[in-house]
């Protein structure tokens, strides 16, 4: 039904990547009223923790040059869902109503053992900045995990001089292609980092690493970036989600449970196949999320998503990168940029990245969003090969 003769109220929970496009997007129609809500004051920019740690940046940036005026910030932790009332229960005890909502709360470590540090949230980074400036540059550090996070953690330690050590489990870089790994592990050997690729970490200690076939390493600080967790508010409001904990939704991000709720960013699995957690797919979910919100309220069909990757950007220190160019579907090409260009690449999305927000909320509707055109087919094919 066509709704567009009375104010809608919409509520976005989540004020990362996602969560912001999705906010300042909506304001491309009159008469919709967005409320943001989120956790802190602050935008991190989690695709620069790392350099928090390192201190060559604080990872953050103000919400006023990022949201429109038009959106009105909560700085809340919500609770509770309560979606046959259409309402958000927040940790302050107070509640907002709505009458359609945004779930874009994003993800978050999986969870570090005892005596060591996650690298996932704004808190964690600060804590083992904290850490680290306590610890003599001469002490051992190692970093557990050989995804893009412990790539660019490790090489940043190892630039400014810290002795490192880069537990990477199976693989080194799993994510690229065969010629950017190469690329990448050549750049971290440049910068002094000791990679182990094979033995996973058995135990972390407060001294030392143990791995898996026996060998202990010495360890003053051990950093985890293993695995990624999303938050347990769908599950806990009632509304399915997958083993991880994403909401699950129909291709258009409504899900399936409440057509008032619709998914964006890490925290949403479109039919049960999330796309790679990443902000390269999190703005153009939000974009969509954001679209398919406007499309009910004028009473239109909503459009399934149609969003292509076009590469993995991994900072090797501050002076080095390696760009891997990936297919629509996220799988890599043999093309890749390594060095001083790559590097160069990379801090252009990292600010590219705020630019868009930044034009967003300037000109809601102006982002674009690069369309894939094979994910149904992709779909297609993994039911007929696994129909259950």
């Amino acid at each position: 039904m066509t709704e567009n003769n009375a104010t809608q109220k919409v509520i976005v929970l989540g004020g990362g990547y996602a969560g912001v496009l999705a906010a300042n997007h909506l304001l491309q129609r009159p008469g919709v009223k967005v409320t943001l809500v989120n956790a802190r004051p602050e935008f991190v920019e989690r695709i620069r923790l790392h350099q928090l740690v390192a201190g060559t940046h604080d990872a953050t940036a103000d919400y006023d040059e990022l949201l429109s005026d038009k959106v009105t910030l909560v700085v809340d932790t919500a609770e509770r869902i309560d979606t046959a009332a259409r309402r958000v229960e927040l940790a302050s005890g107070n509640a907002l109503d709505y009458d359609y909502l945004i779930y874009a709360v994003g993800s978050t470590s999986a969870g570090a053992p005892e005596f060591a540090y996650a690298l996932s949230e704004l808190e964690d980074a600060q804590r083992l900045r904290a850490r680290l400036q306590d610890v003599p540059m001469s002490a051992p550090i190692v970093v557990v995990g050989g995804g893009l996070t412990g790539i660019e953690a490790a090489s940043e330690f190892a630039e400014a001089g810290r002795t490192t050590t880069l537990v990477a489990g199976p693989a080194l870089g799993p994510s690229l292609g065969a010629q950017a790994r190469r690329s990448a592990a050549k750049q971290l050997a440049k910068l002094g980092v000791t990679v182990i690729v094979g033995p996973t970490v058995a135990a972390v200690h407060a001294d030392h690493v143990e791995l898996s076939d026996g060998r202990l390493l010495r360890s003053a600080t051990t950093v985890w970036t293993v695995g990624f967790g999303v938050s347990g508010l769908a599950a806990r409001s009632g509304l399915r989600t997958d083993d991880l904990g994403r909401l699950l939704t129909d291709e258009t991000l409504v899900s399936i449970d409440d057509d008032r709720v619709v998914g964006a960013g890490d925290a949403v699995a479109p039919s049960g196949s999330p796309l790679r957690m990443s902000c390269q797919a999190a703005m153009p979910l939000a974009a969509q999320a954001a679209r398919t919100v406007l499309a009910r309220i004028d009473g239109g069909a909503p459009q399934a998503i149609n969003q292509a990757f076009a590469g993995q950007c991994v900072s090797i220190g501050r002076s080095y990168g390696t760009i891997q160019i990936s297919r629509p579907d996220d799988s890599p090409r043999r093309a890749y940029v390594g060095g001083r260009i790559a590097a160069s690449i990379k801090e252009m999305v990292c600010k590219g990245t705020l630019w868009q927000l930044r034009r967003e909320a300037a000109k809601p509707g102006s982002y674009f969003l690069i369309k894939g055109g094979k994910r149904a087919e992709r779909l297609a094919a993994l039911l007929e090969h696994d129909p259950a």
